[in-house]
C-alpha cells in the first residue's frame, strides 16, 4: 500500500520530511539528472523538494502521501496535454530512465511512495498587494485552463479523483473527528448546518460540458505564481472532476469582495457562468472553506491560525445559512 503522511505532532512531521527527503533521494537515482543540491520545499498531502541543477535548471521532485501509481500518472498526463493545449506557463513532468511519469520507493514496512519530478515553475508568490491587473488575470487563468481541459481526450486507464458529494462527505467526517482542536462545539454546529444545506442543493445542479469538467482542484493564491506580470498554475496534485465553479471558489475564497468580482470578469471575459452562478459559487466557497478546515485541523502547526480565523468563518457561516448574499459584500463581524 502507499505510504500515507501523518501530521498529529511536530515529532512525526520532522521524522516524515527526514523519510521522505530518503525517499526523494533514492528516486533520483533513477533519472539522469546532473544534480547538485535537493532541499525540502514544503510538506502536506505532498512532501516536495527543490532539485537545483548547474546547467538545466531547477526541478520540483514530489513524493506523495496515498496517491496511486495510476493517479500520479494520470495528473501528469493531463498536464501534458494541458500544457500543448494552452499558452499558460504549467509544471510538466520528467521522465525516468525507463520512460516512466512515476517512480515507486519500496519502505521497510512493506508500503511505498509514488514520486514524480516535475520542471520548476519560474515565478514569485504574491501575498499582499495585488493589483487590480494580476486580480483579473487570475479569472482569465482559471478560463484558460478550463477550455483547455475540456478538448482533453480522457484515455481509458485515466485515474483521478471526482470532487462533489462523496469527496465532501469524507472531509466532515474527518472534520468532525478534528474540529475540537481550534472551535467549540456551538461553532461547529454551523458548520454541520452548512453542510446540510451544500449537500441538498449540489444534488439540483446540472451538469454538463459547459459546467462540468477536468479542474486543478486547489487554485487558491498560495498555488499562483507571477512571473512578468502573469500568473502561473502549480500544484495540480488535487486535479480532478468538478464543477468549473468549484475551482474558481478556490481562488476567491481569501480574497476582499472587490478583488473576488475582478477574478470573476476575468473568468466571464472567455467563459460563461451559467444561471444562478452567484448562488452557486456561494455554495462551493463555503464547501470549500469547510474541505481547508477538514484538511488542515489535524496539523498542529495550523491550529493557532484556525483559531484566529474562526470569527470571520463565523461570519461567513451565518450569512450563508440565513440567505444573505456574501461573496461581494463586506462581512460583519
Amino acid at each position: 500500500m502507499t505510504e500515507k503522511f501523518t501530521m498529529n505532532c511536530t515529532e512525526v512531521i520532522k521524522k516524515t520530511i527526514a523519510k521522505s527527503k530518503n525517499a526523494a533521494l533514492r528516486a533520483l537515482q533513477n533519472y539522469d539528472l546532473d544534480w547538485e543540491q535537493i532541499r525540502f520545499n514544503q510538506l502536506s498531502d505532498t512532501c516536495t523538494f527543490k532539485i537545483q541543477t548547474t546547467k538545466d535548471g531547477d526541478y520540483l521532485l514530489r513524493i506523495h502521501s496515498a496517491r496511486s501509481m495510476e493517479e500520479v500518472n494520470s495528473e501528469i498526463l493531463l498536464l501534458d496535454a494541458l500544457n500543448e493545449k494552452s499558452n499558460v506557463i504549467l509544471p510538466k513532468g520528467v521522465l525516468d530512465r525507463s520512460g516512466s511519469r512515476v517512480v515507486k520507493v519500496d519502505h521497510e514496512n512493506g508500503s511505498y511512495s509514488c514520486v514524480s519530478l516535475m520542471r520548476w515553475v519560474e515565478g514569485e508568490h504574491i501575498t499582499t498587494g495585488l493589483s487590480e491587473e494580476q486580480m483579473y488575470k487570475e479569472g482569465v487563468l482559471l478560463a484558460n485552463l478550463h477550455q483547455a481541459s475540456s478538448q482533453f481526450e480522457i484515455p481509458t486507464s485515466f485515474t483521478l479523483p471526482i470532487w462533489g458529494e462523496g469527496s465532501f462527505r469524507e472531509a466532515m467526517d474527518r472534520f468532525t473527528q478534528h474540529y475540537d482542536t481550534c472551535m467549540t462545539d456551538i461553532e461547529f454546529s454551523l458548520y454541520q448546518s452548512a453542510a446540510e444545506k451544500i449537500l441538498s442543493r449540489m444534488n439540483t445542479f446540472e451538469k454538463d460540458d459547459t459546467t462540468y469538467g477536468l479542474v486543478h482542484g486547489d487554485l487558491h493564491q498560495g498555488n499562483i505564481v507571477f512571473h512578468q506580470g502573469e500568473p502561473r498554475p502549480i500544484d495540480f496534485g488535487r486535479c480532478g472532476f468538478g464543477y468549473f465553479i468549484y475551482d474558481i471558489a478556490h481562488t476567491i475564497l481569501g480574497l476582499y469582495p472587490t478583488q473576488r468580482e475582478l477574478v470573476v470578469k476575468g473568468y466571464s471575459s472567455l467563459r460563461e457562468l451559467g444561471e444562478d452562478w452567484i448562488v452557486k459559487l456561494e455554495d462551493f466557497t463555503v464547501m470549500v472553506m469547510i474541505e481547508n478546515y477538514s484538511h488542515h485541523a489535524p496539523d498542529p502547526r495550523e491550529t493557532e491560525g484556525l483559531k484566529e480565523e474562526q470569527p470571520y468563518a463565523q461570519a461567513i457561516l451565518r450569512s450563508y445559512l440565513s440567505g444573505d448574499p456574501f461573496l461581494f459584500n463586506e462581512i460583519k463581524l
